[in-house]
């Protein structure tokens, strides 16, 4: 847990002085900021501080949707998890149709709530191991072009906006080019191999990369194998 920081931006101070009390039991660094400008303002001006955010749906001044789709426009990977008092499907989805990592509906319990941190946290630390120990920050296939440092998509000459899930989703399928991979062994690679939800979830973000990747262009990349899961096949072989 040592210098991790995480940034609670939550409107409900006695819900944030729980948290901020939890987190830092546990040893993590923490930062409070009630209102939505103020956040913004804070994130752009030191981008790097904070090594996750988490970050409640409702807030005065800016939205937290808004402050999370000027993050992912900005190509910002910093972790976050939604706070939010919905329980609606279609505003999750939103969440991580906009790049959210996580979201936890209030009210929540603390261990669920450090169990998706700790996750979250893993995942950041294993994918800068991951990405120092490469030796190509490219992966290609036919017109398809994956930047692993810039995390740059483009088919052809168009550039592709991915959200930090669905980036990390193709590069784990491209990774295993012709090999067909399980729901199961997606929702471990990408998400964590206790993240707490069901596998449901891939055949969402499939149908969200199928969109952008393959539906816009002549030859789709993104096979289902009925029964087991997905592969993106090098046909050229």
């Amino acid at each position: 847990m040592d210098n991790i920081n995480i940034l609670i931006v939550e409107d409900e101070e006695n819900i944030a002085r729980v948290v901020k009390l939890e987190l830092e039991y546990e040893g993590y660094k923490t930062d409070i900021i009630h209102d939505g400008f103020e956040a913004w303002q804070r994130i752009q001006s030191s981008p790097d501080k904070w090594d996750l955010i988490l970050l409640d749906v409702m807030l005065p001044g800016l939205s937290g949707m808004e402050i999370l789709r000027r993050i992912r426009k900005e190509k910002r990977t910093t972790p976050v998890i939604m706070l939010t008092a919905r329980d609606a499907i279609v505003d999750k989805v939103t969440g991580l149709d906009q790049g959210a990592d996580d979201y936890v509906t209030k009210p929540f319990e603390i261990e669920e709530l450090l169990a998706r941190i700790r996750v979250l946290i893993r995942r950041q630390e294993s994918a800068i191991v991951s990405d120092e120990s490469k030796n190509e920050n490219r992966l290609t296939l036919s017109d398809l072009s994956v930047e692993i440092e810039s995390r740059d998509v483009k088919r052809g000459e168009a550039h592709i906006e991915l959200t930090p899930r669905e980036f990390d989703l193709l590069v784990y399928l491209l990774e295993n080019i012709n090999r067909v991979l399980s729901r199961e062994q997606i929702l471990e690679h990408v998400w964590g191999f206790d993240y707490f939800g069901d596998t449901n979830v891939v055949d969402v973000y499939i149908r969200y990369l199928r969109q952008k990747v393959d539906k816009p262009f002549d030859s789709p990349f993104i096979q289902t194998v009925r029964g087991v899961g997905y592969v993106i096949k090098d046909t050229s072989k």
